[in-house]
């Protein structure tokens, strides 16, 4: 049985009436060539179906064509979308992955940076569980571009990615405030929390700059969970304050709050409207569907950081926010 012969460079070459070394210029994104000779080349690989040997690409380029990945704790609820987002950017890239997990184990993630320093690797992505948690810097340790994703290190001249925090309670303001809401509280988790920080600021400089101020003066701080959010909001309600929306700090508080709003007889969204942050399933029910919300993009960061190591990408140190989005349902 005869098998058919495979797609060379130089059929892709000869279709595209150029020579051998400029298919490979115009494939490996490499010297100076004409953007029509760039797309003639790339119709002629693609009408013929033509894959390119990864190997012999890595050495064209003088690059190994693969990425470290190096991850805090990998399984988090909240790192796995930032890790999908980054390995399904890599693949777009055509990069090859070498995931390690440190499972928040100091001497677990220095075993893992020695193990990619001894490979040859194009770039680094290290990935952290939450601006709540400090990353190690370890871009002196390597010769590679490294970047940070969802989280910081104490180093202002590391590439870092993270949600737009700020954005996340503009958002949230802007969207109560369209509702024709004007007496909104905010309760969220203590202060010292980062993304906490960062929302409650967004949020508190939206509705100064519509001439409001949010309900008791300052946020309730407490914690992330169900069970703040249903005491928060039961006080809330006991003092005899007058609120008609509640902007939270995260999901797991507005649902807390829909329970404590419903046990007061009280209706959401006609007597209180509601919004979250992180429409994140896995930490969420299936009632959750009704909850106006704020995405963080967790995926978008993931790809961020993953795409700053790109050859096209003009690679640069410090903070970068990555832009939110605001998911509205029926609890506003």
């Amino acid at each position: 049985m005869s098998t058919a012969k495979s797609v060379t460079l130089g059929d892709v070459a000869s279709v595209a009436g150029v020579s051998l070394s400029t298919a490979s210029r115009a494939l490996n994104g490499g010297g100076r060539i004409s953007e029509d000779t760039r797309r003639r080349v790339k119709e002629a690989s693609d009408r013929l179906g033509f894959q390119p040997n990864a190997l012999a690409r890595s050495f064209a380029l003088g690059r190994s064509q693969t990425i470290g990945v190096l991850t805090q704790n990998a399984s988090g609820v909240f790192t796995a979308p930032v890790l999908i987002g980054a390995t399904m950017e890599l693949g777009r890239m055509n990069q090859a992955l070498l995931i390690r997990d440190a499972r928040f184990d100091a001497a677990t993630l220095n075993e893992n940076v020695a193990r990619l320093q001894a490979r040859r690797i194009d770039g680094v992505v290290l990935i952290g569980d939450g601006l709540n948690y400090s990353l190690p810097s370890v871009t002196s340790l390597f010769r590679v571009p490294v970047a940070y994703a969802f989280g910081l290190t104490s180093e202002s001249d590391d590439a870092s990615f993270n949600p737009d925090a700020e954005m996340a309670g503009r958002l949230a303001a802007t969207h109560l405030l369209e509702t024709r809401r004007r007496r909104i509280a905010h309760i969220t988790a203590g202060l010292d929390d980062p993304a906490s920080r960062g929302r409650a600021h967004g949020f508190g400089r939206a509705l100064a700059e519509a001439g409001l101020e949010q309900v008791g003066g300052k946020p309730l701080s407490g914690g992330w969970t169900f069970e703040w959010g249903v005491e928060a909001t039961t006080r809330l309600l006991a003092s005899g304050t007058e609120v008609d929306a509640i902007f939270c700090g995260n999901d797991q508080i507005a649902l807390g709050a829909e329970s404590a709003i419903r046990a007061a007889g009280l209706s959401v969204p006609r007597d209180v409207a509601l919004i979250g942050v992180d429409n994140w399933e896995g930490m969420i029910t299936s009632d959750s569907a009704r909850l106006t919300t704020i995405d963080p993009c967790l995926q978008d960061v993931g790809a961020a950081a993953a795409r700053s190591l790109g050859a096209d990408e003009a690679w640069s140190p410090g903070a970068h926010l990555v832009p939110c989005r605001l998911i509205v349902r029926s609890t506003t």
